[in-house]
């Protein structure tokens, strides 16, 4: 029996099927070194840095020019939409802590390092989602109980299309760096400020209700926008449970057995699994090969399934193969008293 683990470079590349990606290919050839790993993922985390950094000033500056209108023009609406381009701001500050804690070297204490501290930011941003959906309804509740004129319909307007504009250009940079480097809590954060920029629509259709002469629209509007909060805060909470639980796209669980089964020498597979750390994926895998390999032979194989699979996972960066023989006999009976030992590993269906 061997079990062997690698640290992969975590790519899920298909060597530049495209011009360019064959033009980098060619420029920066890569390795399966232990080094490549850690570099990858270091410049994972260094981009996920750099959407927060960006997002966090782009939607600082939309939520305070926001605010300006709001204290100019009383608009439950706007202030409801205000309140959550905040929210969303403020999110940026505990994912940016988790990405620079991610960087740090596994410890004797934390073996596995630090990649559950992006999980764990992702409460904290279902938290500020919840949070910011209480407010926004108490407030729309209460100018719809004791309306307030709504002064300024046109700067209201304005800002409608500025907090739209703001929340867009910041979704579509942090869900497409989310999805690249594999962080489910930037890309949930991304939806979130897309959803944000839809409610910055509705204050425009509030205010244009406002101008119409129907000032009600202006706190009801603020009470949808709160509904649209509540939406985005189940799927954000579902994706980060689902993460918090070790859950994985079964796509990948079948693009990880489809590589392993191609590699030559393996007769089964037994066991296969994956898990998420952060933006990164770790996997777990047990394979048969004939009874009659001496261990080189059996290493060289164990190897060739960890190469195979760090080509085809996306951002895999670590493999432990188990090599077990195929032959017929119980060869786990030392530990088959120990509650737990053998428990069913098989490839989940």
């Amino acid at each position: 029996m061997e079990i062997r683990t690698v640290e992969g470079h975590g790519h899920g590349h298909g060597h530049g099927h495209s011009f360019r990606g064959r033009v980098r290919e060619v420029l920066r050839p890569h390795s399966h070194d232990a080094a490549d790993s850690i570099d990858a993922a270091l410049a994972a985390s260094a981009d996920g840095i750099r959407a927060l950094k960006i997002s966090l000033l782009v939607l600082g500056a939309t939520a305070l020019a926001q605010l300006v209108v709001v204290a100019l023009s009383g608009s439950a609406a706007l202030l409801a939409d205000t309140i959550h381009n905040f929210s969303d701001a403020l999110t940026a500050v505990p994912l940016w802590v988790a990405f620079v804690l991610g960087r740090r070297a596994a410890t004797r204490r934390y073996t596995y390092g630090y990649g559950r501290a992006e999980d764990l930011a992702g409460v904290f941003i279902v938290a500020m989602i919840a949070l910011s959906a209480v407010v926004a309804g108490y407030e729309s509740i209460h100018r719809l109980l004791e309306p307030r004129p709504v002064e300024n319909v046109w700067a209201v307007l304005a800002a409608g299309v500025i907090g739209f504009a703001g929340n867009e250009l910041v979704a579509v940079y942090r869900i497409r760096v989310g999805r690249r480097i594999g962080s489910v809590a930037l890309v949930a954060d991304g939806l979130h400020a897309r959803t944000d920029g839809f409610t910055s629509l509705a204050v425009v259709a509030a205010a244009l209700g406002v101008l119409a002469g129907f000032p009600l629209v202006d706190p009801i509007v603020g009470l949808l926008i709160t509904v649209a909060i509540l939406v985005v805060l189940r799927g954000a909470a579902l994706d980060i449970y689902r993460r918090l639980m070790d859950a994985v796209d079964p796509a990948l669980v079948d693009t990880a057995e489809t590589a392993v089964r191609a590699v030559p020498g393996v007769v089964a597979v037994e066991e296969l699994r994956l898990r998420w750390s952060g933006h990164r994926v770790r996997a777990e895998v047990g394979i048969a090969v004939n009874a009659g390999l001496d261990v080189v032979a059996a290493h060289d194989i164990a190897t060739a399934v960890q190469h195979r699979l760090l080509h085809d996972v996306p951002r895999l960066v670590a493999a432990t193969v188990h090599v077990g023989p195929d032959s017929a006999g119980d060869h786990h009976a030392a530990i088959a008293h120990h509650p737990g030992a053998l428990e069913p590993g098989g490839i989940a269906r």
